[in-house]
C-alpha cells in the first residue's frame, strides 16, 4: 500500500488526553463504520482506488480479483453511501462508470496505511505466535 499522508487533525487529537466520557452518537458511528470498512472488500477497494486512482468498475474488479460482480457492486454502492467513493456516469453507449475515492475515501486510506504499517512492522511476531498456537493445538488431547 503507497504511504498516505497523514491528516492533522486526527495526529493532533492523538495528542490529546483520552475522554472519560464517550458520545453514544459517535459510539454509534464508529461501530457502524468500522462494521463496514473492516470487511475485506472494502479494504481491497480502498487499497485499489487509492493504488491506481480512478478506475472503471470491470478495471476495479480486475484489480481486486476474486470478487463477484454482486459483491463488487454492493460494496462500491455502500461506499458511496458512506462518502468513501464517488461514482461517476458517463452517458455514452455503452455505459461508462468511473470509481474514485473521496478526499473522506483517501482520509481512511490514510487511517488504514497504519495498520499496514503495523501489521509489517509486527510480522515475524505475529508468524511466530500463530505458530506456537498452532503447535501447542496440535499436542492438546481431543475432549469429548
Amino acid at each position: 500500500m503507497r504511504r498516505a499522508e497523514a491528516d492533522p487533525r486526527i495526529e493532533a487529537r492523538r495528542k490529546e488526553p483520552v475522554p472519560t466520557e464517550t458520545d453514544p452518537v459517535i459510539e454509534a458511528l464508529v461501530q457502524d463504520i468500522i462494521g463496514k470498512v473492516a470487511d475485506k472488500w472494502t479494504m481491497l477497494i480502498l487499497e485499489a482506488l487509492h493504488e491506481h486512482g480512478t478506475l472503471r468498475f470491470t478495471q476495479l474488479g480486475k484489480a481486486i480479483g476474486r470478487i463477484s460482480q454482486k459483491m463488487l457492486t454492493q460494496t462500491v454502492r455502500q461506499m458511496e453511501q458512506d462518502g468513501l467513493v464517488r461514482r461517476t456516469v458517463h452517458p455514452v453507449i455503452p455505459p461508462h462508470v468511473d470509481y474514485a475515492l473521496t478526499p473522506l475515501g483517501e482520509s481512511l486510506g490514510a487511517a488504514f496505511c497504519g495498520v499496514w504499517i503495523w501489521a509489517e512492522t509486527h510480522h515475524a511476531e505475529i508468524k511466530r505466535a500463530r505458530e506456537a498456537f498452532s503447535s501447542r493445538e496440535c499436542r492438546r488431547p481431543v475432549q469429548a
